[in-house]
């Protein structure tokens, strides 16, 4: 985040978030990386009665679902085999644990440019995901579109993997240095 202390993402992302929102139906969220975690910036919530919900603040591990593990598949080497060495812990029945699994993922990540969560961080929840570059070039967050697994049907997730990575993109461009 101290690269982007001259900057202010919240404000470059919303409009983005918003229109995301607005595209998909469902919830749009920005996620920072603070150490070797990561922690929801801002969310423009989906207008539907069912839809997932973040606690804007609270941390989460870089392992588990797409916000995270989109964040540690752009991690330089070393920082994210520190990540890898630790401990994995499972925050529901499909959490990714094993770190041989979880390295494959990861290069599947980079490949693709987004990653997608089908009840990683929870279990009923889904998301895609595309990494958050700052002015330095770094991976420091993420976007994503999120809501009730039962949704993200294969065809709304292949079409979510194209309009993250279009946000995230869009926000990148829209830094700006604060006053």
């Amino acid at each position: 985040m101290s690269a982007l202390r001259g900057f202010d993402v919240r404000s470059a992302a919303a409009p983005v978030l918003r229109r995301l929102r607005d595209e998909t139906g469902e919830t749009g969220t920005l996620s920072g990386l603070v150490g070797d975690q990561r922690v929801y910036l801002d969310q423009f919530e989906s207008p539907q009665e069912i839809k997932m919900t973040v606690e804007v603040g609270r941390r989460f591990p870089l392992h588990a679902g797409s916000s995270g593990r989109v964040i540690l598949a752009f991690l330089p080497p070393e920082r994210r085999e520190a990540v890898l060495a630790g401990p994995l812990a499972a925050l529901t029945g499909g959490t990714l644990t094993d770190g041989a699994v979880l390295r494959e993922r990861l290069a599947e990540t980079v490949r693709e440019g987004v990653a997608v969560s089908l009840g990683e961080r929870r279990a009923d929840a889904a998301s895609v995901a595309a990494p958050l570059f700052g002015p330095d070039g770094e991976v420091h967050g993420s976007i994503s579109v999120c809501g009730p697994r039962y949704r993200f049907t294969p065809e709304a997730v292949e079409r979510y993997r194209v309009l993250v990575k279009d946000a995230a993109e869009e926000v990148r461009r829209n830094f700006a240095p604060s006053p």
